[in-house]
Protein backbone atom coordinates (compact mmCIF):
# COMPACT_ATOMS: atom_id res chain seq x y z
CA UNK A 1 0.00 0.00 0.00
CA UNK A 2 1.24 3.70 -0.74
CA UNK A 3 1.46 6.29 1.80
CA UNK A 4 0.08 9.50 0.17
CA UNK A 5 0.61 13.56 0.93
CA UNK A 6 -2.68 15.28 1.53
CA UNK A 7 -2.98 18.58 0.42
CA UNK A 8 -6.29 20.97 -0.21
CA UNK A 9 -7.05 20.08 -3.31
CA UNK A 10 -5.21 16.08 -3.89
CA UNK A 11 -3.56 12.93 -2.50
CA UNK A 12 -0.31 12.29 -4.08
CA UNK A 13 1.65 9.14 -3.71
CA UNK A 14 4.67 9.30 -2.03
CA UNK A 15 7.77 7.74 -4.07
CA UNK A 16 8.70 4.27 -2.41
CA UNK A 17 12.33 3.97 -2.74
CA UNK A 18 14.78 1.41 -1.42
CA UNK A 19 17.59 1.11 1.23
CA UNK A 20 19.95 0.34 -1.62
CA UNK A 21 19.35 3.03 -3.62
CA UNK A 22 19.74 5.63 -0.78
CA UNK A 23 22.92 3.92 0.18
CA UNK A 24 21.06 3.07 3.77
CA UNK A 25 23.43 -0.38 4.74
CA UNK A 26 22.79 -2.54 7.61
CA UNK A 27 24.99 -2.02 10.47
CA UNK A 28 26.10 1.16 9.61
CA UNK A 29 22.88 2.83 8.65
CA UNK A 30 19.75 0.67 9.55
CA UNK A 31 20.91 -1.22 13.02
CA UNK A 32 22.65 2.37 14.32
CA UNK A 33 19.19 3.92 13.98
CA UNK A 34 17.79 0.95 15.24
CA UNK A 35 20.07 1.16 18.48
CA UNK A 36 19.51 4.51 19.26
CA UNK A 37 15.88 4.57 19.09
CA UNK A 38 14.44 1.08 20.04
CA UNK A 39 11.16 2.37 20.35
CA UNK A 40 10.59 2.59 16.91
CA UNK A 41 10.36 -1.53 17.22
CA UNK A 42 9.17 -1.74 20.39
CA UNK A 43 7.78 0.45 23.58
CA UNK A 44 9.12 -2.35 26.10
CA UNK A 45 12.44 -3.16 25.11
CA UNK A 46 15.92 -1.94 26.12
CA UNK A 47 19.32 -2.73 24.28
CA UNK A 48 21.72 -4.59 26.03
CA UNK A 49 24.46 -5.10 23.26
CA UNK A 50 24.98 -4.70 19.61
CA UNK A 51 26.57 -7.79 17.68
CA UNK A 52 26.69 -9.69 20.69
CA UNK A 53 28.55 -12.81 20.41
CA UNK A 54 30.08 -14.27 23.67
CA UNK A 55 29.09 -17.86 21.88
CA UNK A 56 31.50 -21.20 22.90
CA UNK A 57 33.12 -22.18 19.98
CA UNK A 58 31.34 -19.82 17.63
CA UNK A 59 31.89 -16.70 15.83
CA UNK A 60 28.49 -15.53 15.11
CA UNK A 61 26.90 -12.39 16.41
CA UNK A 62 23.39 -11.04 16.88
CA UNK A 63 22.50 -7.70 15.59
CA UNK A 64 20.97 -6.09 18.73
CA UNK A 65 20.25 -8.15 21.67
CA UNK A 66 17.47 -6.40 24.18
CA UNK A 67 15.23 -6.91 27.01
CA UNK A 68 11.66 -6.41 27.71
CA UNK A 69 9.96 -5.25 30.77
CA UNK A 70 9.26 -9.21 31.54
CA UNK A 71 13.08 -9.89 31.58
CA UNK A 72 13.00 -11.91 29.03
CA UNK A 73 15.71 -11.92 25.98
CA UNK A 74 15.14 -10.36 22.93
CA UNK A 75 16.91 -11.02 19.72
CA UNK A 76 16.70 -8.95 16.87
CA UNK A 77 18.04 -9.35 13.32
CA UNK A 78 18.38 -6.32 10.85
CA UNK A 79 18.21 -7.00 7.05
CA UNK A 80 17.91 -3.90 4.31
CA UNK A 81 17.26 -6.76 1.67
CA UNK A 82 13.39 -7.21 0.47
CA UNK A 83 13.49 -10.95 1.23
CA UNK A 84 14.63 -11.12 4.37
CA UNK A 85 17.14 -13.91 3.36
CA UNK A 86 17.40 -16.72 6.27
CA UNK A 87 17.25 -14.28 8.69
CA UNK A 88 14.25 -16.50 10.90
CA UNK A 89 16.84 -19.57 10.69
CA UNK A 90 19.49 -17.55 12.24
CA UNK A 91 17.36 -16.08 14.85
CA UNK A 92 16.40 -19.07 16.05
CA UNK A 93 20.08 -20.34 16.31
CA UNK A 94 20.98 -17.10 18.22
CA UNK A 95 17.84 -17.76 20.47
CA UNK A 96 18.82 -21.09 21.46
CA UNK A 97 22.53 -20.37 22.19
CA UNK A 98 21.11 -17.69 24.68
CA UNK A 99 18.39 -19.38 26.61
CA UNK A 100 21.41 -20.48 29.12
CA UNK A 101 22.33 -17.16 29.65
CA UNK A 102 22.18 -16.16 33.43
CA UNK A 103 21.53 -12.39 34.79
CA UNK A 104 25.28 -12.00 35.73
CA UNK A 105 26.12 -12.47 32.02
CA UNK A 106 23.78 -10.37 31.02
CA UNK A 107 24.89 -8.04 32.79
CA UNK A 108 28.94 -8.34 31.65
CA UNK A 109 27.08 -8.02 27.86
CA UNK A 110 25.55 -5.12 28.71
CA UNK A 111 29.07 -3.69 31.18
CA UNK A 112 31.06 -4.35 27.83
CA UNK A 113 28.76 -2.45 25.99
CA UNK A 114 28.34 0.69 28.05
CA UNK A 115 32.48 0.68 28.65
CA UNK A 116 33.20 3.26 26.19
CA UNK A 117 30.96 5.35 27.61
CA UNK A 118 32.94 5.01 30.76
CA UNK A 119 29.90 3.23 32.53
CA UNK A 120 31.27 1.06 35.82
CA UNK A 121 29.84 -2.64 35.45
CA UNK A 122 27.98 -1.63 38.75
CA UNK A 123 25.97 1.09 37.29
CA UNK A 124 25.36 -1.26 34.11
CA UNK A 125 23.67 -3.81 36.23
CA UNK A 126 21.82 -0.66 38.23
CA UNK A 127 20.44 0.78 34.89
CA UNK A 128 19.55 -3.15 34.31
CA UNK A 129 17.43 -3.49 37.56
CA UNK A 130 15.92 0.41 37.09
CA UNK A 131 14.36 -0.92 33.62
CA UNK A 132 12.83 -3.97 34.70
CA UNK A 133 11.99 -2.44 38.25
CA UNK A 134 13.41 -4.82 40.10
CA UNK A 135 14.99 -4.25 43.76
CA UNK A 136 17.96 -6.88 43.01
CA UNK A 137 18.79 -9.47 41.16
CA UNK A 138 16.28 -12.92 40.38
CA UNK A 139 17.62 -15.30 38.42
CA UNK A 140 14.07 -17.45 38.42
CA UNK A 141 11.97 -14.72 36.89
CA UNK A 142 15.15 -13.52 34.19
CA UNK A 143 14.81 -15.33 31.26
CA UNK A 144 11.96 -17.59 30.98
CA UNK A 145 11.26 -16.70 27.09
CA UNK A 146 13.54 -15.68 24.22
CA UNK A 147 11.96 -13.53 22.21
CA UNK A 148 12.96 -13.21 18.42
CA UNK A 149 12.05 -9.47 15.99
CA UNK A 150 13.05 -9.62 12.52
CA UNK A 151 13.55 -6.15 11.03
CA UNK A 152 13.41 -5.99 7.37
CA UNK A 153 12.83 -4.17 4.25
CA UNK A 154 10.29 -7.23 3.46
CA UNK A 155 9.74 -10.53 3.72
CA UNK A 156 9.63 -13.82 1.31
CA UNK A 157 6.77 -16.34 1.45
CA UNK A 158 9.18 -18.81 3.01
CA UNK A 159 9.98 -16.68 5.55
CA UNK A 160 6.35 -15.71 6.63
CA UNK A 161 5.05 -19.49 6.52
CA UNK A 162 8.53 -19.91 8.58
CA UNK A 163 7.36 -17.76 11.42
CA UNK A 164 3.60 -18.47 11.78
CA UNK A 165 4.23 -22.20 12.06
CA UNK A 166 6.69 -21.51 14.61
CA UNK A 167 4.61 -19.19 16.34
CA UNK A 168 1.71 -21.93 16.31
CA UNK A 169 3.95 -24.20 18.02
CA UNK A 170 4.66 -22.01 20.58
CA UNK A 171 8.08 -19.34 19.60
CA UNK A 172 7.36 -15.52 19.78
CA UNK A 173 8.46 -14.26 16.60
CA UNK A 174 7.51 -10.89 15.44
CA UNK A 175 8.22 -9.53 11.63
CA UNK A 176 8.68 -5.60 11.39
CA UNK A 177 8.99 -4.21 8.16
CA UNK A 178 10.65 -0.83 7.17
CA UNK A 179 9.42 1.36 4.23
CA UNK A 180 11.37 3.90 2.72
CA UNK A 181 9.80 6.49 0.56
CA UNK A 182 11.13 9.76 -1.19
CA UNK A 183 9.15 13.24 -0.44
CA UNK A 184 9.56 15.44 -2.98
CA UNK A 185 11.55 18.19 -1.41
CA UNK A 186 14.35 14.88 -0.96
CA UNK A 187 13.83 14.39 2.56
CA UNK A 188 13.09 10.57 3.76
CA UNK A 189 10.67 8.78 5.27
CA UNK A 190 10.68 5.66 6.92
CA UNK A 191 7.44 3.35 7.20
CA UNK A 192 7.47 1.22 10.33
CA UNK A 193 4.65 -1.60 10.39
CA UNK A 194 4.24 -4.86 12.38
CA UNK A 195 2.88 -7.55 9.97
CA UNK A 196 3.46 -11.09 11.90
CA UNK A 197 1.62 -10.99 14.27
CA UNK A 198 -0.92 -8.04 13.02
CA UNK A 199 -1.00 -5.45 16.25
CA UNK A 200 -4.73 -6.07 16.71
CA UNK A 201 -4.14 -10.07 16.93
CA UNK A 202 -1.07 -9.68 18.83
CA UNK A 203 -2.59 -9.31 22.51
CA UNK A 204 -5.06 -12.37 21.40
CA UNK A 205 -2.58 -14.55 20.36
CA UNK A 206 -0.20 -14.46 23.28
CA UNK A 207 -3.71 -15.41 25.00
CA UNK A 208 -3.84 -18.20 22.81
CA UNK A 209 -0.47 -19.25 23.21
CA UNK A 210 -0.70 -18.84 27.36
CA UNK A 211 -3.47 -21.25 26.95
CA UNK A 212 -2.25 -23.63 25.03
CA UNK A 213 1.20 -23.85 27.05
CA UNK A 214 -1.59 -23.88 29.99
CA UNK A 215 -2.94 -26.95 28.33
CA UNK A 216 0.45 -28.58 27.77
CA UNK A 217 1.46 -28.68 30.95
CA UNK A 218 -1.62 -29.92 32.42
CA UNK A 219 -0.87 -32.75 29.98
CA UNK A 220 2.24 -33.39 31.31
CA UNK A 221 1.46 -32.97 34.70
CA UNK A 222 -1.43 -36.03 34.13
CA UNK A 223 0.88 -37.84 32.01
CA UNK A 224 3.58 -37.58 34.72
CA UNK A 225 1.47 -38.06 38.04
CA UNK A 226 -0.51 -41.22 36.11
CA UNK A 227 2.62 -43.13 35.63
CA UNK A 228 3.95 -42.41 39.03
CA UNK A 229 0.22 -43.32 40.51
CA UNK A 230 0.78 -46.91 38.18
CA UNK A 231 4.70 -46.97 39.39
CA UNK A 232 4.02 -47.02 42.69
CA UNK A 233 0.50 -49.45 42.56
CA UNK A 234 2.49 -52.24 40.51
CA UNK A 235 5.51 -52.41 43.22
CA UNK A 236 2.88 -52.96 45.77
CA UNK A 237 0.68 -55.15 43.78
CA UNK A 238 3.76 -57.78 43.12
CA UNK A 239 3.84 -58.13 46.61
CA UNK A 240 0.68 -59.54 46.43
CA UNK A 241 -0.30 -60.97 42.85
CA UNK A 242 1.26 -61.82 39.83
CA UNK A 243 -1.82 -60.86 37.63
CA UNK A 244 0.36 -57.80 36.48
CA UNK A 245 3.38 -58.84 36.84
CA UNK A 246 4.50 -57.99 33.57
CA UNK A 247 2.87 -55.10 33.21
CA UNK A 248 5.03 -51.57 33.09
CA UNK A 249 3.71 -48.05 34.63
CA UNK A 250 1.67 -46.27 31.79
CA UNK A 251 0.13 -42.71 31.12
CA UNK A 252 -3.09 -44.10 30.02
CA UNK A 253 -6.27 -44.29 32.74
CA UNK A 254 -6.13 -48.06 33.23
CA UNK A 255 -4.05 -51.20 33.71
CA UNK A 256 -4.86 -54.64 32.42
CA UNK A 257 -3.70 -57.69 33.24
CA UNK A 258 -4.56 -61.22 31.54
CA UNK A 259 -6.75 -63.93 33.42
CA UNK A 260 -5.56 -67.30 31.58
CA UNK A 261 -8.68 -66.99 29.40
CA UNK A 262 -8.96 -65.13 26.23
CA UNK A 263 -11.46 -62.74 26.17
CA UNK A 264 -10.97 -61.74 29.72
CA UNK A 265 -8.94 -59.74 31.68
CA UNK A 266 -8.55 -58.09 34.91
CA UNK A 267 -8.18 -54.21 35.02
CA UNK A 268 -7.21 -51.55 37.26
CA UNK A 269 -8.89 -47.85 36.10
CA UNK A 270 -8.14 -44.64 37.76
CA UNK A 271 -9.58 -41.51 37.66
CA UNK A 272 -9.36 -37.99 38.78
CA UNK A 273 -11.25 -38.73 42.41
CA UNK A 274 -12.04 -42.81 42.33
CA UNK A 275 -10.72 -45.79 41.02
CA UNK A 276 -11.59 -49.26 40.50
CA UNK A 277 -10.88 -53.18 39.67
CA UNK A 278 -12.91 -55.18 37.00
CA UNK A 279 -13.19 -58.69 35.45
CA UNK A 280 -13.63 -56.95 31.63
CA UNK A 281 -15.10 -58.70 29.27
CA UNK A 282 -14.93 -59.39 25.89
CA UNK A 283 -14.75 -62.32 23.80
CA UNK A 284 -14.95 -61.32 20.24
CA UNK A 285 -19.10 -59.92 19.94
CA UNK A 286 -21.04 -58.72 21.96
CA UNK A 287 -23.84 -61.32 21.94
CA UNK A 288 -20.88 -63.98 23.07
CA UNK A 289 -19.96 -61.18 25.51
CA UNK A 290 -23.35 -61.23 27.25
CA UNK A 291 -23.23 -65.31 27.43
CA UNK A 292 -20.63 -65.03 29.04
CA UNK A 293 -21.72 -61.94 31.60
CA UNK A 294 -24.64 -63.73 32.42
CA UNK A 295 -22.80 -66.58 33.20
CA UNK A 296 -21.10 -64.89 36.03
CA UNK A 297 -24.10 -62.76 36.71
CA UNK A 298 -25.96 -66.34 37.86
CA UNK A 299 -23.44 -66.72 40.38
CA UNK A 300 -23.78 -63.26 41.89
CA UNK A 301 -24.71 -64.05 45.21
CA UNK A 302 -22.08 -66.70 45.75
CA UNK A 303 -19.48 -64.34 43.77
CA UNK A 304 -20.43 -61.26 45.94
CA UNK A 305 -19.95 -63.26 49.11
CA UNK A 306 -16.21 -64.19 48.03
CA UNK A 307 -15.89 -60.99 47.41
CA UNK A 308 -17.01 -59.82 50.65
CA UNK A 309 -19.35 -57.00 49.56
CA UNK A 310 -21.75 -55.92 46.36
CA UNK A 311 -20.43 -55.83 42.88
CA UNK A 312 -21.27 -53.22 40.18
CA UNK A 313 -22.46 -55.66 37.44
CA UNK A 314 -22.39 -53.55 33.74
CA UNK A 315 -23.41 -54.96 30.71
CA UNK A 316 -22.75 -51.70 28.95
CA UNK A 317 -25.58 -51.83 25.88
CA UNK A 318 -23.36 -48.66 24.34
CA UNK A 319 -20.17 -50.95 23.86
CA UNK A 320 -19.04 -54.31 22.79
CA UNK A 321 -17.76 -55.87 26.05
CA UNK A 322 -19.34 -56.03 29.53
CA UNK A 323 -17.77 -55.72 32.87
CA UNK A 324 -17.98 -56.99 37.12
CA UNK A 325 -16.40 -53.84 38.78
CA UNK A 326 -15.82 -52.74 42.42
CA UNK A 327 -15.61 -48.68 42.69
CA UNK A 328 -12.97 -47.52 45.23
CA UNK A 329 -12.85 -43.96 46.72
CA UNK A 330 -9.98 -42.26 45.67
CA UNK A 331 -8.16 -41.61 42.09
CA UNK A 332 -4.67 -40.21 41.04
CA UNK A 333 -5.38 -36.84 41.98
CA UNK A 334 -5.48 -37.75 45.39
CA UNK A 335 -2.87 -36.54 47.53
CA UNK A 336 0.42 -38.52 47.42
CA UNK A 337 0.65 -39.08 51.12
CA UNK A 338 -2.68 -40.92 50.30
CA UNK A 339 -1.70 -43.07 47.57
CA UNK A 340 -0.07 -45.87 49.62
CA UNK A 341 -3.33 -46.88 51.70
CA UNK A 342 -5.24 -46.24 48.16
CA UNK A 343 -3.02 -49.12 46.05
CA UNK A 344 -3.67 -51.03 49.38
CA UNK A 345 -6.97 -50.68 48.97
CA UNK A 346 -7.27 -51.16 45.09
CA UNK A 347 -4.59 -54.58 45.18
CA UNK A 348 -6.47 -55.65 48.27
CA UNK A 349 -10.03 -55.61 46.13
CA UNK A 350 -8.22 -57.00 43.08
CA UNK A 351 -6.95 -60.16 44.90
CA UNK A 352 -10.44 -60.88 46.08
CA UNK A 353 -12.12 -60.00 42.39
CA UNK A 354 -10.20 -62.79 40.77
CA UNK A 355 -10.65 -64.91 44.50
CA UNK A 356 -14.13 -64.83 43.69
CA UNK A 357 -14.87 -65.40 40.18
CA UNK A 358 -12.24 -67.61 39.18
CA UNK A 359 -13.81 -70.79 40.54
CA UNK A 360 -16.56 -69.96 37.56
CA UNK A 361 -13.83 -69.73 34.85
CA UNK A 362 -14.16 -73.41 34.00
CA UNK A 363 -18.19 -73.55 33.61
CA UNK A 364 -18.13 -70.87 31.06
CA UNK A 365 -20.59 -71.83 28.23
CA UNK A 366 -19.13 -72.76 24.91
Amino acid sequence: MAIYEITQNSLTALVETSFGAEGIYERKDLQRHLRQNIGVISADLYVIAEEYGEWLDSNRRIDLLCIDRDANLVVIEVKRTEDGGHMELQAIRYAAMLSTMTFRQLVEAHAAFLAPTGQTPEQAEAIILSFLRWESADEDAFATEVRIILVSADFSKEVTMSVMWLNQHGLDIRCIRLKPYRLPDKRLLLDVQQIIPLPEASDFQTQIRAKEQAGREHRAEQSNGMYQFWAKLLEHAKTKSTLHAGRRPTTDGWISGGSGRAGLSFTYSARRSDSQVELYIDVGDKEKNLIVFRHFQSHDAEIEAAFGSALDWQDLPQSRGCRIRALIPGGWRSAKEDWKSLHEEMVDAMVRLERAVRPFFTSIPG
